[in-house]
């Protein structure tokens, strides 16, 4: 494992910039770089406080192959509640995206399927996830990959029991601080947008084992974007309506 390639990797996501130059990883290298990476930050003291799958929504899904879903994970330290207030002078060029979160109940093994995985998932929440878009000029899908899929934490409001049927959301992103009868972003209904979410965190378990991880109780998951929008100062709120509820984030200059 190129060490260099690592702490540039992570030099990158602490100043909120990175340039692979010329560089070209495959996906399955650019896996076992965030892996390292991912062991970097812990030897700083951040601890892995949940995951991401990638590419298993609207236009972002199979971009990167047909059935390609690398993972992603998110640090403890940057796990927010909702009405969290974040400042674009720290953040830099990011995205914001609603998610579902949820947080699993009991761990799940490498022998995962969907079942197990809605078995052993406790509840879900609306949520936020903040993408940073460190990476300057054109580079690879596995050196995306490798940059932890551009991941920079997670706003997270309520948790509730997992309803029987999340096909029939309908989630509205709005910001209250546009003008009048400009404050809905982006409205998308879940039905047909969005891969299942239990075939997806079996999905991940499995994908972790292979790399000698686990997805553990109270372990937070999300598993792909709904509506989305550039980051910049506003006061968003992900709606999700009954019975998941609201989530807000505060995002200051």
């Amino acid at each position: 494992m190129p060490d260099t390639l690592i702490e540039e990797l992570w030099q990158g996501a602490v100043n909120g910039s990175f340039e692979p130059g010329e560089r070209d990883v495959s996906l399955v290298e650019g896996q076992k770089l965030q892996v390292a990476l991912q062991e970097r930050w812990r030897q700083e003291g951040y601890a892995v406080g949940g995951w991401k799958l990638g590419m298993t929504s609207g236009q972002s899904r199979d971009v990167f192959g047909a059935g390609v879903r690398p993972f992603g994970f998110i640090l403890e330290k940057r796990i927010l509640s909702s009405g969290a207030e974040l400042k674009c002078s720290v953040i830099g060029k990011a995205g914001i995206e609603n998610e579902l979160c949820f947080t699993m109940g009991a761990p799940l093994g490498g022998n995962a399927a969907r079942d197990d995985a809605l078995k052993a998932v406790e509840s879900v929440a609306p949520a936020f996830e903040i993408n940073q878009r460190r990476i300057v000029g054109p580079t690879s899908p596995g050196m995306r990959i490798a940059d932890n899929l551009s991941n920079w934490g997670l706003v997270v409001g309520t948790s509730v029991e997992v309803p029987e049927d999340l096909t029939g959301l309908v989630i509205v992103l709005s910001d209250s601080l546009k003008l009048a009868g400009k404050q809905e972003i982006e409205r998308v209904a879940a039905l047909g947008h969005i891969d299942d979410h239990f075939t997806s965190i079996a999905r991940l378990a499995r994908e972790l084992a292979e790399h000698g991880l686990s997805l553990n109780a109270g372990d937070r998951v999300i598993t792909g974007a709904f509506t989305r929008t550039q980051l910049s100062p506003g006061r968003y709120t992900g709606s999700f309506g009954s019975p998941i509820g609201d989530v807000s984030v505060e995002v200051q200059p």
